[in-house]
């Protein structure tokens, strides 16, 4: 029983400690991000990264994630008749949730794990230490960089999402299930306001925030060399992709 207690003890100590280390780690890159001098090159850099070579893996999930979802929809809503309901059901499903909670984990998945792998490897090579040595901060110089891209990709990404999810929708329902396109239309416009999509947006600049912000935590405090590398790598895409799915449902019973 002891034995037990001490062990839930440490535990607890060591979770209490992470997010502890992870909040200050954030405040830090809030300061750091309003004091110059500001690196626009690297941000740009990051964004690029960040945004534009999501792009591929964003288009894909987008496309297929309304097909599937007009596809199951359709095989609900025929039971009552209602089919043209798919394309009102699709818009605000991608628009509130799938849009931002898919696009943040493919992102996380490529992008995320890249930062955490990026940064451990310079722990480990000992270079975050050399900025030190060199006057600069590595906190302003790697993290806020990051941090910003991904605070400003991830609504791009998130409309990108959005859009050819709709899109695929309107072409598994309206083609391949053969809807009436004009009611099909009809029911996006009557049912989706803006106040969804800004929403799915709100979501996505959090989810961008703890992406990049978990994924550059892992890797700037990485320990034991290579192998350190591999396990920061993990920590960061697991704890950030649960992170992301928790405080959706957060932000979901907040807003709406």
């Amino acid at each position: 029983m002891y034995t037990l207690i001490s062990y839930l003890g440490r535990k607890t100590i060591g979770i209490l400690r992470e997010m502890g280390s992870i909040l200050i780690l954030l405040s830090q890159a809030f300061v750091w991000a309003m004091l110059p001098p500001y690196r626009f090159k690297g941000i740009i850099k990051q964004m690029e990264f960040v945004g534009v070579k999501s792009i591929f893996v964003v288009v894909l999930t987008g496309i297929f994630a309304g097909g599937v979802l007009a596809l199951q929809s359709h095989h609900g809503f025929r039971l009552f008749g209602a089919e043209t309901l798919v394309g009102s059901t699709v818009a605000l499903a991608m628009t509130r949730e799938l849009g931002p909670v898919l696009t943040a984990l493919m992102v996380n998945g490529r992008a995320g794990s890249a930062m955490a792998a990026e940064l451990g490897t310079m722990r480990v090579t000992e270079q975050i230490d050399a900025l030190y040595v060199m006057a600069t901060n590595p906190v302003k110089y790697l993290i806020v960089p990051r941090v910003i891209a991904g605070i400003v990709m991830l609504p791009v990404l998130t409309i990108v999402a959005d859009f050819l999810g709709i899109l695929g929708g309107y072409f598994v329902g309206v083609i391949l299930l053969k809807i009436n396109s004009g009611m099909f239309v009809a029911n996006i416009v009557e049912m989706v306001e803006l106040e969804d999509i800004f929403h799915g947006l709100t979501k996505s600049i959090f989810f961008g925030l703890i992406l990049t912000h978990i994924g550059c935590y892992k890797g700037f405090y990485t320990e034991g060399g290579a192998e350190g590398v591999g396990k920061s790598t993990t920590q960061a895409v697991v704890l950030s992709s649960v992170l992301i799915l928790v405080s959706d449902y957060f932000l979901t019973s907040i807003m709406f």
